[in-house]
């Protein structure tokens, strides 16, 4: 089993500076990579400011802190991840973007890094038919926010070695994380339970059974969840939940994961949830927005 002394991050968005954020910690070197200058410059502030808030917290200490900003560095160069050990991405929710970031990785990567995907649905084994080494990639599902959320879920592909399975896990065990661990099916173990109970909100919702208040509500003071499921759709993305839905459509073929009409309608119109200012609930200057509007 390899010992983990770098990893790269492809993605400068919340879950890769999370992840990002968890190696630093670790005491291991990160590059996280993205095209997109502005979005590592909002990367390293929001793992800076994260990393101050668990000191303050007292849950690392002040010279773990310093050595884990030590441990980030940030390009836009995908040639820099040519030491990684390990290389997590962490884009945009499709299959086809991430089999091209794969075989691109696959040539930049050295022989024995494992490559694993963020995915919260897609099939790990087509993703690692694009790369000349199927028995090192794996996926590695974070849970949202990952400086928070306990858990990590594993998937192995078709091919996946016993070698790159121990080291992952080994890994994110060093992140502090709980393990579960899936077999190669849409949507794995968390995402074939949760996101299904989100397009039935929206269903519920469409159908009007309920107010978006009241599904929430209802959700939360009657089965103990910390946010009712609209809410929670609203956090995770509103355009991730349909992606995933329609992961869950088409590779189990069940009209019961048929995507809610309105859901679909509110990811047409952008309403995409918190990242975007509004999509179930409005957000931010959208709330007031939404609040002048309705004063004239």
């Amino acid at each position: 089993m390899a010992d983990v002394k770098s990893v790269g991050v492809i993605g400068g968005g919340q879950m890769g500076s999370g992840i990002a954020q968890l190696a630093a910690v670790a005491g291991i070197g990160v590059w996280l990579v993205d095209l997109d200058s502005e979005a590592l410059k909002r990367a390293t502030q929001s793992i800076t400011n994260s990393v101050q808030r668990f000191v303050s917290k007292g849950q690392i200490s002040r010279e773990v802190a310093t050595n884990a900003l030590k441990n980030l560095k940030c390009t836009s160069n995908l040639e820099d991840l040519q030491s990684a050990d390990v290389i997590i991405e962490a884009i945009v929710e499709s299959e086809d973007v991430k089999k091209k970031l794969f075989s691109e990785l696959d040539r930049i990567a050295k022989p024995s890094a494992i490559l694993a995907s963020n995915t919260s649905s897609i099939s790990i084994t087509r993703i690692a038919s694009a790369t000349s080494r199927p028995c090192q990639v794996i996926g590695m599902h974070f849970m949202n926010p990952p400086p928070i959320m306990k858990l990590v879920e594993i998937v192995r592909g078709a091919d996946t070695s016993n070698e790159t399975f121990m080291t992952v896990k080994t890994m994110a065990e060093r992140f502090g994380k709980i393990i579960v661990c899936s077999q190669d099916y849409p949507g794995f173990i968390v995402n074939r339970i949760l996101i299904p109970m989100i397009n039935e909100a929206f269903f519920t919702l469409y159908t009007g059974v309920a107010t978006r208040e009241d599904i929430d509500t209802g959700m939360k003071l009657g089965t103990n969840q910390p946010m009712g499921p609209l809410e929670l759709a609203d956090f995770i993305g509103l355009d991730v939940c349909l992606s995933i839905i329609k992961v869950l459509h088409v590779g189990l073929g069940d009209s019961k994961y048929r995507p809610c009409p309105l859901l679909v309608q509110y990811v047409d119109a952008g309403r995409l949830g918190r990242k975007r200012g509004i999509g179930v609930y409005t957000y931010g200057k959208q709330q007031e927005l939404v609040k002048s509007s309705s004063r004239l």
